[in-house]
């Protein structure tokens, strides 16, 4: 794509602002590193245009704290404060849904959650509640069974208005790949745990 003009057009009745205006679904999967860094830069993207942006992260400790997290509640901080940008939810499994009350120590209960939390974020999307969502890890409940992959790629495809959706995590399925319209797969060439490194504040967290 040479100056960012498609390489073809299609026949589809649209016009080129129409098709411009489409929402979409990314899929950023791969064994390399970069994947939900990439997602949270789109966010980032999507809060300066005045999206309303709403990050759930599947798997991840409601304990654990990373870097994106603070940075971009900060910037919902700046949105309710001075109007710029657009506003900022972050939601993590498990105690983090603020929807649920569960102590998750067993798989059943992580599967629980992991469940829980797709029906909220399948509540909000007939709802349009947001403009921009984060999936981080969503695909390895898809990947482990925990959630059904058919009724996710149903609920995504139908999705009301103008509501982007970017999901993150390895193992992604063909179902989602094939419903995605941007998919990326982040291969490792090299990385520094593979000379002993463990990962540093402000590179990996």
């Amino acid at each position: 794509m040479p100056k960012g003009v498609p390489e073809t057009v299609p026949d589809d009745g649209l016009t080129t602002r129409q098709r411009r205006q489409l929402p979409v679904l990314a899929v950023h999967t791969g064994p390399g590193k970069g994947k939900s860094t990439a997602a949270f830069g789109m966010a980032m993207r999507a809060w300066n245009a005045g999206m309303n942006i709403a990050v759930f992260q599947f798997v991840k400790s409601a304990k654990w704290k990373v870097g994106e997290e603070n940075t971009m509640l900060a910037l919902g901080d700046l949105h309710a404060q001075t109007g710029a940008g657009g506003p900022v939810q972050w939601h993590k499994m498990g105690q983090g849904w603020s929807w649920i009350r569960k102590n998750d120590d067993t798989e059943a209960d992580h599967a629980e959650s992991a469940r829980a939390g797709w029906a909220e974020i399948a509540r909000r999307m007939a709802a349009q509640e947001h403009d921009f969502y984060v999936l981080d890890e969503f695909t390895y409940p898809l990947h482990w069974g925990w959630i059904d992959t058919d009724e996710v790629v149903q609920t995504l495809r139908e999705r009301p208005g103008r509501q982007h959706v970017i999901i993150t995590g390895r193992y992604a399925p063909e179902a989602l790949m094939d419903a995605a319209d941007l998919v990326t797969e982040m291969t490792k060439i090299k990385h520094p745990m593979d000379a002993g490194r463990k990962g540093q504040k402000g590179i990996e967290w």
